[in-house]
């Protein structure tokens, strides 16, 4: 009996699948180990401490920028799983309508732009808006960070929602339940797990995101990324290795949490 075909049998995969795990994880390893340096050295070793965390925690500045990185992230996540959830209705619940692939398409197109177009864009309208209104707080930064993140949450809704069985929905119309209180106790909860996903998604992105950040933000407004990536610029130290450890941390936690809820909620 010939037996089936699996590619872990080919010659040289075990040797490229070690080869493509060290350059994922090596670099990741390296900083980290390198945030407990003692030495003021991200190339010389002198001793284990935990001194740069120390001073990452003292800093004003990364405190200040930390703050304002979730505060924009957990808001414009909010907002885009929000707008992606009723898009992601529209496009899925309702019958076939004249536009229906342009829409879709149209909502997708922002993953295919290059971000430093979207970014430049954005800096055009939100210098406009600032000369008009006199207003440069944070609302721009929030509104720049939505727009971004919305295709990425519309996609995991999208395909739960194409991927849930129609029957319970279809009972409950049956037995005349309005479609508010279906959705609120029939699509809503199995749809949970893609609103899960698409939040953490669009609330990772927003907090990682230099370039468009870079371009929209005005005086005294850097989130973490942007404090990291002037402080770069003028020498790098083992602090941004132990900020980029508390941030890796913090997205270890998020994945497993959002691991656990969405396996008991399936």
């Amino acid at each position: 009996m010939r037996k089936g075909f699996s590619v872990r049998h080919q010659p040289g995969f075990t040797a490229i699948a070690i080869a493509c795990f060290a350059l994922l994880y090596l670099p990741v390893v390296t900083l980290v180990v390198y945030a407990f340096n003692s030495a003021p050295s991200v190339a010389a070793w002198g001793g284990f401490s935990l001194h740069w965390f120390e001073v990452a925690l003292t800093n004003s500045d990364v405190i200040d920028a930390s703050v304002r990185s979730f505060q924009i992230a957990t808001v414009a996540a909010t907002l885009a799983t929000v707008f992606a959830t009723m898009a992601a209705l529209a496009t899925t619940r309702t019958r076939r309508y004249r536009g229906q692939t342009f829409i879709y398409a149209f909502i997708n197109q922002p993953l295919m732009v290059p971000e430093i177009v979207t970014a430049v864009a954005l800096l055009i309208i939100v210098a406009q808006l600032k000369a008009v209104t006199g207003y440069s707080g944070l609302g721009y930064l929030i509104a720049a960070h939505t727009a971004f993140c919305i295709p990425f949450a519309y996609l995991p809704i999208r395909a739960r929602l194409e991927n849930m069985d129609l029957s319970l929905e279809r009972a409950a119309a049956d037995l005349y339940a309005k479609p508010l209180y279906t959705f609120r106790r029939v699509t809503l909860p199995l749809l949970w797990p893609g609103i899960l996903g698409a939040f953490m998604l669009a609330f990772v992105l927003s907090l990682d995101d230099v370039v468009i950040t870079e371009f929209v933000k005005s005086g005294g407004q850097d989130t973490l990324p942007t404090y990291m990536l002037g402080q770069i610029r003028r020498g790098i130290t083992p602090e941004m290795n132990a900020i980029s450890t508390a941030f890796l941390l913090l997205s270890v936690v998020i994945v497993t949490l959002f691991f656990v809820v969405s396996r008991k909620r399936t």
